[in-house]
């Protein structure tokens, strides 16, 4: 079953180690202790210690695995697995334990339990020795027979376990949400959303987007084989973007120090192909980190036109100005501003002559991301109401600021990451009816098992002359 997915081919050996530098973790503070947390931490305890974090605060696992130096692929692997199949994993340890165990045991029975079923690459024997250590390294030291006693059992009974899966509730067997769930099966229907779930489960491709800089698809290519890194062309757009082979890092590529490529999904190029850039204009890119769309404005309005890349997070506007300086985009001015409240004069301060104006606006705005679940697993679980309402509320100033920057014949596409209809093009009506002199041009939805590419919506706004 698809749930099963790929898994890489990493497979570290009895005792590898993490390397990792970090404070210990509070959860543990309420918990009897058996021995201080070491400095080395096992890649099972690395990744047991990412995933109690999460259920104890709701961080992003992504941003905790920057930690991690070494083992990281395999980290990787075992907390995106975890959180994938989270309720899976919940489900085999309520038929295990008689009470629900404190978050860090839980956390290193998630990461026994992910590799005794659903990681074939890894030796059962090694998966319950390293995740029993984990138990230790992490200060938990007393939960050891406990972890002992349900990894092995899951051992013995994981044929049973993955049988009764498969004939188990789709929320359950796919590991969703029940409300996100019925949700898409009533906007896309039991069939497709099952799909989108099959394709949730999946480890996301590494695609890297050719710069037009650079060499042609073919050379590149050739290089890349002559260099021992596998990549094939992109099915949904096989002219600009390649699917990089599993276990290459992009910055081993060559190529990479050129600035030759830049590692996005083929959905990424939507919003900014719709708005067509051209040569000598003015584009703006409302919120613009960590800079991939920025990176197509600004080759396509070379070498006389400008982009404004606007951002406010400090962390976000440092990757895209090292993005912006690693791929020589000479024409990109970074502006460090708030997008709800930025006004045309902040713009045309950036500009070599302040009569200029932008003539074509993106407008990329925070959303739920539920397009992006296959490659942020974490996003499925974090999805409720009251944060598609606090996304709502943000899109719709974002909107209104944007379309106030724009005179007449100018140019705006409003996308997001979201498959969410209320997101998408209920939000756009709903501006239109606002704004009767903005008139929508064009719009797309791509729908990742269709598409192979991330979920996306797009839409072209132009701004006309008011009606008489």
């Amino acid at each position: 079953m698809t749930v099963l997915g790929p898994a890489s081919t990493s497979s570290p050996h009895i005792g590898q180690k993490s390397q990792v530098t970090s404070t210990p973790m509070a959860e543990n503070r309420n918990v009897a202790t058996s021995n201080p947390e070491p400095t080395v931490l096992n890649s099972r305890a690395v990744a047991a210690r990412i995933l109690s974090r999460w259920i104890r605060t709701g961080a992003f696992p992504d941003r905790m695995l920057d930690e991690v130096t070494s083992d990281h692929a395999f980290v990787m692997e075992l907390v995106h697995g975890v959180v994938r199949r989270r309720e899976i994993l919940e489900w085999i340890i309520r038929q295990c334990t008689p009470t629900p165990p404190p978050p860090v045991v839980q956390a290193v029975l998630w990461v026994g339990i992910e590799q005794l079923c659903f990681m074939d690459h890894v030796e059962p024997y090694a998966a319950v020795h390293e995740t029993v250590e984990a138990a230790r390294q992490l200060g938990v030291g007393w939960a050891t027979k406990l972890v002992n006693a349900v990894l092995r059992r899951v051992q013995r009974e994981r044929s049973n376990w993955l049988l009764r899966l498969r004939r188990a509730p789709p929320a359950l067997r796919y590991s969703h949400p029940i409300a996100l769930l019925e949700r898409w099966e009533r906007e896309f229907g039991q069939t497709r959303a099952h799909r989108l779930c099959e394709w949730n489960n999946l480890p996301p491709d590494t695609c890297l987007r050719l710069r037009p800089t650079g060499p042609s698809m073919k050379e590149f290519l050739q290089r890349l084989e002559r260099a021992g890194c596998p990549a094939h062309p992109h099915p949904f757009d096989p002219a600009r973007f390649v699917i990089l082979g599993r276990g290459v890092p992009p910055a081993k590529v060559p190529g990479y120090e050129q600035g030759w490529f830049y590692v996005q999904d083929p959905s990424t190029a939507l919003a900014p192909d719709m708005l067509h850039p051209r040569p000598g204009e003015v584009a703006v890119d409302l919120c613009a980190a960590p800079g991939g769309k920025t990176a197509i404005l600004a080759e396509a309005v070379a070498p006389h036109g400008i982009v404004i890349a606007c951002d406010r997070h400090a962390d976000r506007l440092q990757r895209l100005r090292d993005n912006v300086q690693r791929l020589g985009l000479s024409n990109v001015r970074v502006c460090e501003v708030d997008a709800t409240g930025v006004s045309l004069e902040q713009i045309r301060a950036e500009l070599p002559d302040p009569a200029l104006a932008p003539t074509a606006i993106l407008l990329d705005v925070p959303c739920t991301n539920t397009g992006v679940i296959r490659r942020r697993p974490d996003v499925r679980w974090a999805f409720s109401p009251a944060r598609l309402s606090r996304a709502l509320d943000l899109q719709r100033q974002l909107l209104q600021r944007a379309a106030e920057l724009l005179d007449v014949g100018g140019r705006l596409v409003y996308s997001t990451c979201s498959l969410e209809r209320e997101e998408n093009r209920d939000m756009v009506c709903a501006f239109l009816e606002e704004h009767p002199d903005f008139e929508l041009v064009g719009e797309r939805l791509l729908f990742p098992p269709d598409s192979a590419t991330d979920g996306a919506y797009a839409a072209l706004l132009v701004r006309r002359a008011p009606q008489k």
